[in-house]
């Protein structure tokens, strides 16, 4: 196989992961160790925190590199979470501390429902606070993850998975899940799109959602992200996504791919020489994601009285616009204008550190806008909700989870300095109930379990959950 790569910049973040091999830092979480003892004069708390395995690079293995290195992952281990919500808010308002020539780079994540994004979020973060599920749509709302290096803050824009308003109805979607992403871009610096590479049917193509996304902005640079390497087995396909969702295109420059082809198959070596039309338009488009039309500037359609003359031909404009150009974006199979493509497993951390580094690079300098001890915006309460919620995705069947509404009764530190969390979930229907408690109430027990773990890991301190379930009267 035979690999040339004309971009100089996608050319130093191949041989930079072939020869470091440190992305494949595997971000292996002992199901954490977590204790605390508390009297009255002192507290002891011990953690045992994630620890990295460096092994061979994936991005090696795909071009055939055999030269093993070792690196150690950034500095300092991650903040917890504190289990009080008046101190998390005080530290979210309280002025940052910044110290000399701050840098600071505001990241979004988007990518279609499933595609990972809350997983890699938590792996850059390096502690678990965004909620993870097999099924969709298990992060429903946006929120943010701080990550503190040195001198350096990068802000991690977790979204919902990109979907249209007919599967939000379906999913019962609040319409704010719709909008999140696209506010997401606009408030970024960079953008990393993520694509699962595991599923056939849609590695090949970018979703339309996801191409709608970029080009409303242009300007904001975006990366390409392979996900769920792991589970490829053919990793020379690789090759040929890139090309595909790159069309041949990154950081400007042609991507040249040989390899040879199966009759029958598509060649992306010829996708990659021909010219498909440049969609950069002068000005970004905007869109109104829940109708689908274009809006003004403003945002606002103008329709104001003693104008509507004007309005009207503004908007039969708009709506010629958005037709032509959603059929430019319906024929598009990738997008040109990536800067760098990065190959990773989310789930396992590798190659996670080797985008870690590369986002740091990106950092411009500015003003920290969160405190160094804040990990993310979300409030304890929150936190354990989704937690919670994931367990229950994870759990039950069909749509049963996503009817589920949860209420915390009880928050509160115990006599030993634990935290206490009583947590009630009202179900539509008796035999939900039943489902969820499970046979000798095994399945609830599990569940109440695993959440107690998992917001061990982020509290760093003993937490009794209690979980108790009802039916939801009418």
């Amino acid at each position: 196989m035979a690999l040339t790569l004309c971009s100089s910049v996608f050319c130093r973040s191949l041989r930079y992961a072939v020869l470091q091999r440190l992305g494949n830092a595997s971000a292996v979480f002992q199901s954490g160790t977590v204790s605390s003892q508390l009297n009255r004069n002192a507290q002891r708390v011990r953690h045992l925190p994630a620890c990295f395995i460096a092994s061979d690079s994936m991005l090696g293995q795909v071009v055939g590199g055999n030269r093993k290195e070792k690196e150690d992952s950034f500095g300092q281990h991650p903040p917890a979470v504190s289990t009080s919500k008046a101190e998390q808010t005080f530290l979210l308002i309280n002025r940052p501390d910044q110290p000399e020539n701050a840098k600071v780079l505001k990241v979004a994540i988007i990518g279609t429902p499933n595609a990972g994004k809350s997983t890699l979020s938590n792996q850059l973060l390096g502690r678990k606070v965004f909620p993870v599920s097999k099924k969709v749509h298990t992060t429903r709302s946006r929120a943010r993850g701080i990550i503190t290096e040195q001198d350096t803050q990068l802000i991690l824009l977790d979204t919902p998975g990109l979907t249209n308003p007919l599967k939000g109805k379906r999913h019962q979607l609040e319409k704010s899940l719709l909008l999140d992403p696209w506010s997401s871009v606009q408030e970024a610096n960079l953008v990393l799109v993520l694509v699962d590479v595991s599923d056939q049917w849609t590695r090949n193509k970018l979703g339309l959602e996801v191409l709608q996304c970029l080009s409303r902005a242009p300007d904001i640079p975006a990366v390409l992200v392979l996900n769920k390497v792991d589970l490829l087995k053919n990793k020379t396909l690789l090759l040929d996504i890139t090309a595909e969702l790159t069309e041949g295109t990154v950081g400007g420059k042609k991507l040249k791919i040989k390899t040879p082809f199966k009759s029958g198959k598509r060649d992306s070596t010829k996708r990659a020489d021909c010219k498909e039309p440049e969609l950069r338009p002068k000005q970004p488009v905007q869109w109104d994601s829940m109708e689908g039309t274009a809006l003004d500037s403003e945002g606002q359609l103008s329709d104001q009285a003693g104008n509507r003359e004007t309005a009207k031909s503004r908007q039969e404009t708009q709506d010629q616009l958005n037709k032509e150009t959603l059929k430019e974006l319906k024929a598009r199979i990738g997008w040109p204008h990536f800067r760098e493509v990065f190959m990773l497993s989310a789930v396992n951390g590798e190659e996670v550190e080797t985008l870690k580094r590369y986002l740091v690079t990106m950092a411009q300098p500015g003003c920290w806008e969160f405190h160094s001890g804040v990990l993310t915006d979300q409030d304890p309460q929150e936190i354990c909700n989704n937690i919670i919620r994931e367990k229950l995705l994870e759990s039950l069947p069909q749509e049963v989870p996503y009817n589920v509404i949860q209420s915390i009764e009880m928050w509160e530190e115990g006599e030993n300095g634990e935290l206490i969390i009583l947590q009630k979930l009202y179900m539509k229907k008796e035999s939900h109930v039943k489902m969820l408690i499970g046979q000798g109430g095994q399945l609830i027990g599990r569940i109440a379990r695993e959440a107690g773990e998992d917001l061990m890991n982020v509290f760093l301190c003993d937490v009794k959950l209690k979980i108790s379930v009802k039916v939801k009267k009418q």
